[in-house]
């Protein structure tokens, strides 16, 4: 009687467990799986993580399930193009370079279709037009990044000088007698300015700004012709050309982003072109020139032509997704103000929402940022959506032939004339 009472309630045991455990599958079966391809390491990944499960518990229906891509952004585009032209339905939310919504466009939704012009109007405006293909909106700004010009705040003040550059030729003044002062008090490792001048994207990034700051245009018009064969963008370049050597020094041909922040960070260069990322990094108690430097915009010849390249992250939607709307719903969230101030605030990662620039939390655990609101309102984007699909083969042929202008191989405008008959065959005219 025992044995059978014990056997008896084994099978309750059983069947209670087997009820709980459907009923935990039937709910787990409810929710919506979304598969969102994010960066894999560092900062942004863990914020990712921590905003994907806020969102959850918001919305218990849905289940965020992050993937993981390479670090190299040119593998990760890869990776989206290997799933997106097999019609793949494994990715519905990406997380995009700013150059790739051109390339990646016939891929998209359309995120007006989903209501996008009420959460549009609160971003810079040329990071919106970056995301406008052939009228579809494809990509949320997420945040974004612009090139700066860093300065000696010290060394400006000791040379008598009350202000950086406004123009490109201050800027030049202003490095000679600098550089000759700092080297004859015995640094001759001293330059006055440092930028990235190697053969890849960096290049084009300053070039843009050469170009653009000098009235040459941008390369493309935003219907795809190509503008850049003209004589003040040949200017542009000249114009750099004549630092190599001069100011900055010879190996800036082969510099990156680091290799430039290296030069600037040891108290080795007076003027700097790069990312708002080095602030945080020469402000280190290991930096030598901690607390003696400041930012701004880069100069400009032409009034009103402040070119900062337009930097940062999209995000966007798969057409191929099958739960479109669910990840519409969470990019929108992810790119929204509260998201936004949380990454500013725990990450530094720069808003792309105009007012947050006021936010007095965000500018308390980040005081640099008061500086970059100019920047970002006078960000250029790279002509990604006009050559579109066909942006990394344009760049690839202005920094080719901008390189070739610095190492003194040809002049601006050989340079011009040839880039341009060079991009006619990936011109959208």
């Amino acid at each position: 009687m025992k044995k059978c009472l014990v056997m008896f309630l084994c099978v309750l045991v059983s069947l209670g467990m087997l009820f709980a455990n459907g009923t935990q599958e039937s709910e787990t079966q409810k929710k919506t799986k979304i598969r969102f391809a994010v960066k894999s390491v560092g900062k942004d990944y863990e914020l990712m993580k921590e905003a994907s499960e806020t969102y959850e518990s918001l919305h218990p229906d849905i289940d965020i399930e992050l993937v993981e891509t390479p670090e190299s952004s040119t593998d990760r585009l890869g990776l989206y193009l290997q799933y997106f032209e097999a019609k793949s339905s494994e990715l519905d939310a990406v997380l995009i370079d700013v150059v790739w919504p051109g390339e990646l466009s016939e891929h998209l939704i359309d995120l007006n279709e989903y209501g996008a012009a009420s959460y549009t109007s609160q971003h810079f405006p040329t990071m919106v037009q970056n995301n406008i293909v052939h009228g579809k909106l494809v990509a949320m700004p997420l945040y974004t990044d612009a090139g700066v010009l860093y300065y000696r705040t010290d060394l400006l003040k000791k040379y008598g000088f009350s202000e950086p550059p406004k123009t490109w030729s201050e800027l030049e003044h202003i490095s000679q007698v600098v550089q000759a002062g700092e080297r004859a008090a015995g640094n001759e490792d001293f330059w006055g300015y440092v930028w990235q001048g190697n053969a890849y994207e960096g290049l084009s990034c300053n070039a843009l700004e050469w170009v653009y700051s000098n009235g040459g245009g941008t390369i493309m018009d935003k219907d795809g012709t190509v503008t850049i064969n003209n004589p003040k963008a040949a200017a542009g370049l000249d114009m750099a050309a004549n630092w190599v050597g001069t100011i900055s020094p010879s190996g800036v041909t082969g510099f990156v982003e680091e290799d430039a922040r290296s030069a600037f960070q040891a108290g080795n260069a007076m003027f700097m072109r790069n990312w708002p990322y080095c602030y945080s990094l020469g402000q280190s108690d290991s930096s030598a020139i901690k607390g003696k430097f400041d930012l701004t915009l880069l100069p400009t010849n032409v009034e009103g032509k402040n070119a900062c390249t337009l930097g940062g992250w999209q995000l966007a939607v798969s057409k191929y997704s099958k739960h479109p709307q669910e990840a519409v719903d969470f990019i929108f969230y992810l790119s929204g103000k509260e998201e936004q101030k949380r990454r500013a605030i725990k990450g530094s990662y720069e808003p792309t929402i105009q007012s947050l620039y006021s936010d007095a939390d965000i500018i308390n655990a980040n005081p640099f940022f008061t500086k970059l609101y100019d920047v970002f309102l006078n960000a250029v984007p790279r002509p990604s959506t006009a050559s579109a699909p066909n942006y990394a083969q344009v760049s690839k042929i202005f920094y080719s032939y901008t390189h070739n202008v610095l190492e003194k191989q040809m002049s601006g405008a050989d340079a011009v004339t040839a880039m341009s008959m060079d991009m006619a065959e990936y011109s959208n005219k």
